[in-house]
């Protein structure tokens, strides 16, 4: 049962399939004031500092639809931790609680964590046409594995959970649909693998993140090392 100490985590992109923290409950959930888009270069998960990708921010405006978890209290504080080395790894995110709907159970609004982008951030994209996002995305491929399976992965979580997201949709169809064939549960797409090799090769044209400019947002890494 859960009850008012408990923590919460509005997840929208990878951490719907693949939080990596203990949790007790998963909920449908919509936060308003905000949508999911491929508004951040990355040059660590799903790309290279030669070769970026993309990955999921949240960005003003719109409504965004996702899962809600739940976290015990006796859990929140090592979820805590965990989550801000995952997100945190060049401060593009913001770490803020907001005013979540839950669309299931007896519980109408609940505050939860979750990870908003910083657009002053250098890894700010702004918003791409599709068809750059397609050609940035087609030969993505870093720690966390390639940016197409990033991108089919969270189509088809979207999908189990009744949601439609027609950019992400239209997306998918420039970079390949015969990709995201396999449905929520096949996290590495052999048809992906294979496409991201083929492309990867292709230079893109990204702004370059300058140390300097990253070190700017290190003094969260601060703050949340004194909160630890």
């Amino acid at each position: 049962m859960a009850n008012s100490h408990d923590l919460w985590i509005f997840a929208y992109g990878s951490l719907m399939w693949r939080p990596g923290f203990p949790f007790e409950e998963t909920v449908h959930a919509k936060l308003t004031g905000w949508r999911r888009s491929f508004c951040i270069y990355s040059r660590y998960h799903r790309g290279s500092p030669c070769r970026p990708g993309l990955v999921l921010g949240l960005d003003r405006g719109g409504v965004c639809e996702g899962i809600a978890f739940r976290v015990s209290p006796k859990a929140a504080h090592k979820t805590l931790k965990y989550l801000r080395e995952r997100e945190q790894v060049i401060s593009v995110y913001r770490e803020a609680l907001v005013p979540v709907t839950l669309l299931t159970g007896d519980r109408p609004e609940v505050m939860a964590v979750t990870y908003l982008v910083e657009r002053a951030h250098p890894s700010y994209t702004g918003r791409l046409a599709l068809s750059v996002q397609a050609h940035l995305i087609r030969g993505g491929c870093g720690l966390s594995g390639n940016n197409i399976d990033y991108l089919a992965n969270t189509l088809a979580h979207l999908a189990e959970l009744g949601i439609r997201e027609r950019d992400l949709e239209r997306l998918i169809g420039l970079v390949g649909p015969h990709i995201a064939r396999g449905g929520a549960h096949v996290h590495v797409r052999p048809n992906a693998s294979a496409l991201v090799e083929a492309c990867r090769k292709h230079p893109v044209r990204v702004p370059r993140l300058r140390p300097e400019e990253a070190r700017r947002f290190g003094y969260r890494n601060v703050l949340v090392a004194r909160d630890d």
